[in-house]
């Protein structure tokens, strides 16, 4: 059945792909305006069932988030974020995976008016990294103990798929010592059926295109020129993807464009159309909102800005709609900010980040060089011992990519909950790697204590025993164990 069931899919896929896909069978702005326009906050018994149903972790409808968005009082609110807790809990547990930014490139030739990279932008000094100055900085990413990364790239003609290509193989091929980056995603321009092609045999991870805005009048506003003001070319590129073979995929909306509640409930009608035209779901969603950058006019003074609260009502809403996608979080967000917005639903972060091209080796990067304002500084390490004195657990896993387990497979896993039952001693061994080569000593002695304490949530006796002998493994000097 499994395999009636994927060569279907496959070929629904390629369909898509010959007959082309129109931007209004995805988002229906229409619709989305009229269930907002409808909406009203839930009185008390259906509040409650509706975070009943939420509880189930089968996810929310566009409807049912439209009621949940408009409720204000502090109290309910509250009872929102107690079930986005119990959600996230139940689906990923006290896990938070970590990774790095490499910027490859801040040479682009869209105009977008909220980014300090833009076209316009004379000020800022304009810089390629060759694969040689990519080894060096991966080289300086290894040495701190990172095993995941994301290569972001400008849309510029030298950032090509070629080019893509190039740098990933440029990660791969660095080592040092025990340590290398064993996944590797991309944030870069959406590309065509052809490119995704060449691009899926370099072993990349997920493919990351935030649509920054789902309003069109709001996105031509934000994209006066360039390639990027195409809105449906940017919109429709997962229906090039998937059937290229990349089935691992992120979104995002940037926050503070255009109102948060249309575009929430515009960001779940872009889910909600993957897995239902493709049977796989979006591998993450990102989160970012509006932070100030040089020259750029809406960065500095957002059109539609979201407060702290609305914030963290975003990603308690996306938890209970969309509960098996991954949530990322950048260190555009304070570290308070983040330590709540993890108990909302937040799974992944970035920590260290260096937001320029060649940010890591330069260790006095011009603040100005930033694609926007970091708002959390902290070293890797710092974070890491903050998440063990919060009770969290550091993972670094990258076993379900290596393991085949993405797209179909992973959604498999993840949509029942299924998939903490892998990911928890994945991640437990990744966290005793870092402790064993890069930790601080203060991490280190907090990092065991918090391995000692999630090791008793693994049930599976079997499991945990393999997991402890792995354990013991890591400790005699073998590296990058996993299930």
């Amino acid at each position: 059945m499994r395999g009636r069931r994927t060569g279907i899919a496959i070929a629904r896929k390629t369909q898509m792909v010959e007959q082309g896909v129109v931007a209004e069978q995805i988002i229906d702005e229409a619709a989305v305006s009229d269930t907002l326009g409808a909406a009203q906050a839930p009185e008390a018994a259906r509040l409650d069932e509706l975070l009943a149903k939420a509880r189930e972790c089968q996810g929310l409808t566009r409807d049912e988030v439209a009621e949940l968005a408009q409720v204000e009082a502090p109290d309910e609110v509250e009872a929102i974020f107690e079930a986005a807790r119990e959600v996230k809990s139940r689906i990923y547990g006290e896990r938070v995976v970590l990774f790095a930014p490499l910027y490859v490139s801040n040479e682009c030739v869209g105009n977008c008016l909220y980014c300090g990279y833009r076209r316009d932008n004379r000020e800022l000094e304009r810089r390629t990294l060759s694969p040689d100055e990519i080894g060096a900085e991966v080289r300086w990413l290894i040495d701190h103990g990172y095993k995941r990364l994301l290569l972001v790239f400008g849309e510029y003609h030298c950032n090509d798929v070629h080019a893509m290509v190039r740098a990933v193989e440029a990660v791969y091929e660095t080592r040092r010592g025990p340590g290398a980056i064993r996944r590797v995603n991309i944030n870069a321009a959406p590309l065509s059926y052809e490119d995704f092609c060449v691009l899926k045999p370099a072993g990349i991870g997920t493919f990351q295109v935030f649509q920054e805005t789902y309003h069109r009048a709001t996105y031509q506003q934000a994209h006066p020129s360039g390639p990027k003001a195409n809105y449906d070319w940017r919109l429709t590129v997962w229906d090039r993807c998937f059937p290229a073979g990349t089935d691992d995929m992120g979104l995002g909306v940037l926050f503070g464009l255009h109102d948060w509640r249309w575009e929430l409930l515009a960001l779940l009608d872009h889910a909600a159309y993957l897995d239902r035209t493709y049977g796989v779901g979006p591998h993450t969603i990102s989160v970012p909102r509006l932070e100030p950058a040089l020259n750029a006019p809406w960065a500095n003074d957002p059109p539609a800005p979201v407060s702290d609260d609305e914030f963290k009502r975003i990603v308690a809403l996306i938890r209970l709609a969309v509960p098996y996608t991954g949530m990322i979080l950048s260190t555009r967000e304070t570290a308070d900010m983040r330590r709540e917005c993890m108990r909302l639903g937040i799974s992944q972060i970035s920590a260290g980040s260096r937001t320029s091209p060649g940010g890591y080796t330069d260790h006095h990067p011009d603040e100005d060089e930033r694609q926007f304002t970091i708002g959390d500084g902290r070293s890797l390490d710092e974070v890491m011992h903050d998440l063990c004195l919060m009770g969290y657990l550091p993972s670094f896993c990258t076993a379900c990519y290596r393991a085949g387990r993405t797209g179909e497979d992973f959604m498999a896993l993840a949509k029942p909950g299924k998939i903490h039952q892998m990911c928890l001693p994945n991640a437990l061994l990744t966290f005793k790697e870092y402790l064993l080569d890069y930790a601080s000593p203060a991490t280190r002695e907090a990092g065991e204590r918090i391995i000692r304490g999630h090791l008793q949530d693994i049930r599976r006796a079997s499991l945990k025993e393999q997991t402890e002998a792995r354990l013991q493994r890591l400790e005699a000097g073998e590296r990058d164990l996993y299930f």
